[in-house]
């Protein structure tokens, strides 16, 4: 019913807007008809700049340059003669092949260099007219412009008025319907998630474009009317502040919305005219005032109205008289075929000579410890990345090096690790959109029909939203996010589904009917692809299992022969070559601790990741958190260091209550992170990285203690005035711990220290860690392998699902099998 309402609603109040336009012109004289023009004709530039800003997103800074476009184009060819009405279209038609092309070059770039483009666009059309005199006068400009006559009638400014305000109704009817069609979703879709974009089948080059040409069509048609109404054209009337204007119209009337261009047409051309009275200050008085409109109502007049009236229809899908199962079941079920595939990195390998099959009506997972090269192998496959090397077939099609959107008109779809929603549209839009496979139609056809409502509507409730399908995607719950993201993936009914940690974040009553729906969705004859660190899901549904390490296949095969695999276990584990480091002396810990931490409950918006965790670190201790990814361990470093909120819990360094204070606060009381994946400043030297490291401390003395470091590091030594991005991997773990210990911090915590390095360098780093611990410094180790960690450890906790299933001593932990069960999971494969 509010959708029904709106889609009559608009057409009515356009039609209003422009009846009223019609008849002010009609009841005014004089000064006042121009005026309106210069209202109607900004509302139609407006509306091609809402296309742009308010539909894909883009940022313009020179469309006056279209808009001198139409208006040269005019007035060139209606004084050699050429008709009004065949000038008019030109014009336009011009503006729209310019804006083309400059979308090609110009959307390989994004914002402020988007906006840059743009720019150096108008210069160039404002320099262009100036110098080509023969064509367009000079400086001095062309005089004369004949107006638009009909059947020997000459049109009066009056009339000029009148049709641009007819022309702006037109232009605003023609948005309307272009934002409730296919391409206006599409372009809503590129906007919000571009990624997500290509995965369902849209080009977002195409549609950029589209909107782009469109946009510039519909101002080089308002610049061919402005011609005739001053009848006098040059390049002073173009300056480049009228492309800000033109863009303040848009924003202030709040971009997206069909009559925003109007409501901010008045205000930038009605408002400053009724402030005339104030001479040389109007413009200064006109400027304050529109910041405080853009600080009251970030998102417009419309935006910031439509937020105190708005209502969401309550109905959920309605999974009735469609069936889903027949209209995903593939025709001719394809397999998945990958061989030798291979990808580098800026001379990393991060996937080497990958081959594996999967086939239609099976669970294939694709497992491996952090940094394994498992989603880099899903890019591959789902288009994202080339390889290098190797082959991609589905069938006997051959899909290797092809775009992602290509991709999925194959056949092959996907969800993604973070969900990649189109958060502005809602959850019924979210599904349309997909069905479409990337084939948008006519620009003007409606995005949905009863059929293609009804196909939506039982994928929803196939996959088991229950929620309302009007609800904005950017409102819902975690679960229900994954849920609808799996539900836009099959809408292209692929032949292959690729769900990248479809479970992580969500509860262990959601994981088990995630379970069930992917077995259902196998069942169909569908390849699915998993990519998962719940290994007890894994281990439950998968029916093939291809275990990566360091971008190589290191086994594969059933559940069952994946978890005892000892290479499996040694990837996970840790162990092998890896050495004992005992200390050097007997230790007993204080009793006092340095970090309490008291039934930490924290995570991420969804249903939280932490359960309630206690533990403690004790002063010279190193304590280690083991557990497979997806554990929560991350979460607890990012919880105790002020980068997550805890949402219930108490956090207690060096006596002092951290839980509440901000990030800088909790380093400056004595806690350093070492973050996963390093994040050292790559643009500063290592010496520089060094310094910011005592930023929080007065009494440094910075020589000596760099000095010292570079002892315990050599290797930094050679690379001190080397910009940090440019070290090696373990090179710049090193500098992001000594990074950390120039704070002289209470507690050291280590967030995967080990991720991504040569086996050798791990070796040299845990070295030392193992001298850092016999020096009495105090450490909160988080490592994925877990033999390795308990190599340095004093104790450790074992995490699984965000609760603590073993702690105790490194050694006794080393050898419970509780530890395995943790990483690889306990369930086996149910048989049917």
């Amino acid at each position: 019913m509010v959708e029904t309402l709106r889609a009559i609603g608009t057409p009515l109040a356009i039609l209003a807007v422009t009846a009223a336009g019609i008849a002010f012109g009609v009841a005014t004289e004089g000064y006042w008809h121009f005026v309106l023009a210069l209202v109607a004709l900004t509302t139609i530039t407006g509306v091609g700049l809402n296309i742009l800003l308010g539909l894909t997103g883009q940022i313009s800074l020179g469309h006056v340059g279209f808009y001198a476009i139409g208006a040269y184009t005019a007035a060139i060819l209606t004084l050699k003669g050429v008709s009004f009405w065949l000038a008019f279209p030109i014009a336009g038609a011009l503006a729209g092949v310019v804006g083309a092309l400059l979308a090609l070059p110009a959307l390989r770039v994004t914002g402020p260099y988007l906006a840059m483009v743009t720019i150096a666009f108008a210069f160039i059309v404002e320099h262009g007219t100036i110098e080509w005199r023969d064509l367009t006068g000079g400086q001095n400009g062309l005089m004369g412009i004949p107006p638009p006559s009909v059947g020997g009638l000459t049109f009066s400014e009056r009339d000029v008025a009148l049709m641009a305000v007819g022309c702006a109704g037109l232009a605003l009817y023609f948005f309307h319907r272009l934002a409730n069609s296919s391409w206006g979703k599409g372009m809503v879709a590129v906007r919000d998630a571009e990624v997500a974009a290509r995965s369902i089948g849209l080009n977002p080059v195409i549609v950029k474009t589209a909107a782009f040409a469109l946009s510039a069509v519909l101002t080089g048609l308002a610049g061919a009317m402005f011609a005739p109404l001053l009848m006098f054209v040059a390049p002073s009337n173009f300056p480049f502040s009228q492309s800000i204007l033109f863009l303040l119209a848009v924003i202030v009337g709040g971009a997206g919305w069909t009559l925003a261009p109007v409501i901010g047409a008045v205000v930038s051309v009605v408002l400053p005219e009724m402030l005339s009275w104030l001479a040389e200050y109007r413009l200064l008085f006109f400027g304050s005032l529109l910041l405080v409109v853009l600080w009251l109502a970030p998102e417009g007049v419309l935006g910031s109205l439509a937020k105190l009236w708005r209502r969401i229809d309550p109905r959920p899908a309605a999974a009735g008289g469609f069936d889903v199962k027949a209209f995903l079941k593939p025709a001719s079920p394809r397999d998945l075929i990958a061989r030798d595939v291979g990808i580098s990195f800026g001379g990393i390998r991060a996937a080497t000579g990958v081959s594996f099959d999967a086939k239609p009506g099976k669970v294939t997972s694709v497992i491996g410890p952090n940094g394994a090269g498992k989603t880099t192998v899903l890019n591959i496959v789902g288009g994202f990345y080339r390889a290098d090397t190797g082959s991609v077939m589905l069938g006997d099609q051959d899909l290797s090096g092809a775009p992602a959107w290509k991709i999925a008109r194959a056949g092959i779809s996907r969800t993604y690790q973070t969900t990649k929603l189109f958060t502005t549209l809602n959850v019924l839009d979210n599904v349309l959109i997909a069905l479409r496979r990337g084939v948008l139609g006519a620009p003007l056809s409606d995005a949905e029909n009863p059929q293609d409502r009804a196909v939506a509507e039982a994928l929803l409730s196939f996959v088991g939203y229950a929620g309302p399908v009007a609800t904005p995607a950017g409102d819902l719950p975690h679960v229900d996010r994954r849920l609808v993201e799996i539900a836009r993936a099959l809408a292209s009914r692929p032949d292959v589904l690729l769900l990248d940690e479809p479970a992580a974040g969500l509860m262990r009553s959601d994981k088990d009917g995630l379970s069930a729906l992917l077995r259902q969705i196998a069942d169909l004859g569908i390849a699915v692809i998993l990519v998962e660190h719940d290994m007890t899901l894994v281990m439950g549904i998968s029916d093939h299992v291809v275990v990566l390490d360091a971008g190589a296949v290191i086994a594969q095969g059933t559940p069952l022969e994946v978890r005892h695999n000892p290479a499996v276990l040694k990837a996970y584990l840790g162990g092998g070559g890896m050495r004992e480091r005992p200390r050097k002396e007997a230790f007993e810990p204080p009793a006092d601790s340095i970090l309490s931490v008291v039934k930490l409950t924290a995570g991420y918006g969804a249903a939280p990741v932490l359960q309630a965790l206690s533990f403690d670190v004790r002063p010279g201790e190193m304590v280690a958190m083991l557990g497979a990814n997806g554990a929560g361990k991350s979460t607890i470093m990012r919880a105790l260091c002020g980068l997550l909120r805890p949402v219930a819990g108490n956090i207690v360094l060096d006596n002092r209550q951290v839980a509440a204070l901000e990030a800088y606060r909790i380093a400056r009381s004595g806690l350093a992170l070492v973050p996963e994946g390093r994040q050292v400043f790559g643009e500063l030297d290592v010496r520089d990285n060094l310094v910011l490291g005592a930023f929080s401390r007065k009494d440094a003395d910075l020589d000596r203690e760099i000095e010292a470091l570079l002892k315990r590091f050599p290797r930094l030594r050679e690379r001190l005035t080397s910009r940090a991005g440019l070290l090696s991997g373990g090179e710049q773990q090193m500098l992001a711990i000594a990074r950390g210990l120039m704070a002289h911090p209470q507690l050291l915590m280590l967030d995967e220290p080990s991720l991504g390095l040569a086996p050798a360098m791990i070796n040299e780093l845990f070295d030392i860690l193992a001298e850092l611990r016999d020096e009495g410094v105090t450490i909160l180790l988080v490592d994925q392998m877990a033999a390795l960690a308990l190599t340095v450890a004093d104790r450790g906790y074992v995490l699984e699902q965000g609760r603590f299933v073993r702690e105790g001593a490194a050694a006794e932990l080393a050898a419970d099998p509780a530890l395995e069960a943790a990483y690889l999971g306990a369930k086996e494969k149910s048989v049917a």
